[in-house]
């Protein structure tokens, strides 16, 4: 369901459907270590440069937060319900997961808290696997919707601000170009849309 890159190029992390995260050697293209989550993982992200620290959203509502030097999770945050992705701000110090109760949740990972829940008239996570996304400068937040739209929130006032209108099926992933405004869309028609300038 989810691979990133384990601070070097030649470390991967992938999460998966059958409840596990596995570590992988590109140079062996070989699993070096095994971690089992205990439900489906949905979505994962590193969250440190030396690549030791892991974060995972699951199916069971459950954010765990792994080091990779441990055999078990070190701490875990449930939620109300499912969760589809998760996205680290720039900086590392904000976690944003799209969770199946139609919210958003962004997540202070200096104090392991949920801040902020953002939601809106009209938007519904349209599947388990719907993606949601920090901009570049970590000031707003976009997620599809069920009904095609898409919802970008301003982080500060957790207010929206546009509902971009262009799909006509469930949007399950956007994403922003990492230099600049511009936002692309993907729905499950299988249709992707470039916004310009947003």
């Amino acid at each position: 369901m989810a691979a990133k890159f384990l601070g070097e190029p030649t470390k991967v992390v992938t999460g998966s459907h059958d409840r596990t995260l596995k570590i992988w050697d590109l140079r062996s293209r070989a699993c070096i270590n095994t971690k089992f989550a205990g439900s489906s993982c949905n979505d994962l992200v590193t969250s440190d440069d030396s690549g030791t620290t892991i974060i995972s959203g699951h199916y069971d509502k459950r954010i765990r937060f792994w080091d990779i030097r441990n055999d078990s999770h070190v701490n875990e945050i449930g939620l109300m319900g499912k969760v589809t992705s998760l996205d680290l701000s720039r900086d590392s110090n904000y976690l944003l997961s799209c969770v199946r109760d139609d919210t958003l949740k962004l997540m202070d990972l200096r104090v392991n808290k949920v801040i902020r829940a953002f939601s809106a008239d009209g938007f519904k996570v349209g599947c388990d696997w719907s993606r949601a996304t920090f901009s570049p400068d970590s000031n707003y937040i976009a997620c599809g919707s069920s009904d095609g739209s898409v919802f970008i929130w301003n982080v500060a006032s957790g207010k929206v601000e546009t509902v971009l209108k262009e799909h006509m099926s469930a949007v399950t992933a956007v994403s922003w170009h990492p230099y600049s405004s511009t936002l692309v869309s993907v729905d499950k028609a299988k249709k992707v849309v470039v916004w310009g300038d947003v």
